[in-house]
């Protein structure tokens, strides 16, 4: 499974509570629809870190690493490469 289907499976079913899937464009921001809210932000990433095994810092919470599932893919990728 990709990184983008795992993210948009994980906010389906636990932030969305939805049966229905993702159904939002990949660059579609989550806090500008209502996907994700603040608490919603931080279960994300604790499943970004859980998940893909990248330490996640405070400073790093912010929309330009967490606002879509391309900006979530992109910095999970940028992590991982990091090392």
């Amino acid at each position: 499974m990709t990184i983008e289907a795992q993210i948009k499976d994980y906010i389906s079913k636990n932030l969305l509570f939805s049966s229905d899937g993702f159904n939002y464009p990949d660059d579609a921001s989550f806090i500008d629809e209502g996907i994700v809210d603040s608490q919603g932000v931080m279960d994300l990433v604790f499943f970004v870190e859980e998940t893909f095994k990248v330490q996640v810092q405070d400073s790093e919470i912010v929309p330009d690493n967490f606002d879509s599932i391309e900006k979530v893919t992109a910095y999970i990728q940028r992590k991982q490469a990091a090392g």
